[in-house]
């Protein structure tokens, strides 16, 4: 009888703990690093000090450093440790080896072609339908992605985020409602979302479009601004489409007290904020993280325009 992925890629899994000692380290760090809760907006929070994520989210992705740096997702650059299983001939999934989850992956398209989600979205659902343990994202080229080269998701264990965690409980309010799709506003959750629930790969992937091409594309920029969740449950999709408008808030750039080195990206829009500094995660509070989320997303005047071009 044939494995299926999700057996495939736990066995891998356990294997690259067991052999590759950067990332056994860091996943064995990870049970004790410090958490702390605010509720934004009714809405429960983490914040995760996590300092083997600096590289993340101090990461330079301006053209230059990209230029000058050899692409860490193209499989010819791999760690020889590093091992992956295939996914459609088109994808490679890894264990990401700084995680912030308990099962982290990373899934690069073999290609090295730049991060860029439209005309992907269907690839990102058959992976959720495959791995269902699992919530997929995408984080934009100036969203928070650290790879912005080279097309990539990743991949955590459900259980972990708010936003999937407590989805059922959220307050929403419809704005296409159809026997096969629903696309709804989180009428509570402080980041602007559309949130879409579908058994149809191929309407969501419609309607995503449709949004996407809603979005304003900054000068010199070849997408809109954003970040993506997606898993599968009780027999259907469920995507959060995160339209953002900044790529990191004032205080990453502040000097001395005002400084925090926060850069959001779709973990965080799911409801846990990594700061790889503890001076950061000891200062931080709810007011800080409010304010983060409203300067880096999409308002929700904005947010509600397009919503009512959806329904034209």
């Amino acid at each position: 009888m044939a494995t299926t992925l999700a057996e495939e890629v736990e066995k891998m899994r356990y294997s690259q703990l067991q052999e590759w000692e950067l990332a056994k380290v860091n996943y064995d760090n990870l049970r004790t690093v410090k958490t702390k809760k605010f509720v934004i907006d009714s809405i429960p929070m983490i914040v995760q000090f996590n300092p083997k994520r600096i590289t993340s989210s101090a990461a330079k992705v301006d053209s230059k450093s990209i230029q000058e740096r050899k692409c860490f997702l193209c499989p010819g650059n791999l760690p020889e440790q590093q091992k992956g299983i295939d996914f459609m001939g088109k994808y490679l999934v890894l264990v990401n080896p700084f995680p912030i989850f308990p099962k982290h992956l990373t899934i690069p398209g073999y290609k090295h072609e730049p991060q860029q989600i439209k005309g992907k979205i269907t690839d990102m659902l058959e992976l959720a339908y495959s791995l269902q343990d699992y919530v997929f994202f995408y984080n934009g080229p100036k969203c928070g992605a650290s790879a912005p080269d080279h097309l990539h998701f990743q991949a955590g264990n459900k259980g972990f985020l708010p936003m999937e965690k407590d989805f059922d409980s959220f307050k929403k309010e419809n704005i296409v409602l159809k026997s096969n799709i629903q696309i709804s506003l989180l009428a509570e959750y402080p980041c602007s979302t559309f949130i879409m629930e579908s058994e149809d790969i191929l309407l969501i992937d419609e309607y995503f479009n449709k949004i996407d091409d809603a979005l304003e594309i900054k000068t010199g920029e070849y997408e809109p601004m954003m970040n993506v969740l997606v898993w599968y449950s009780q027999d259907r999709y469920k995507l959060c489409f995160f339209p953002r408008v900044k790529h990191r808030p004032s205080c990453f750039f502040e000097e001395g007290e005002n400084n925090i080195l926060i850069s959001p990206a779709s973990v965080d829009m799911g409801g846990v904020f990594i700061t790889p500094l503890e001076k950061d995660f000891d200062k931080i509070k709810e007011e800080d993280v409010s304010k983060i989320i409203w300067e880096v997303c999409l308002d929700k005047a904005s947010l509600q325009k397009i919503a009512d071009q959806l329904n034209a």
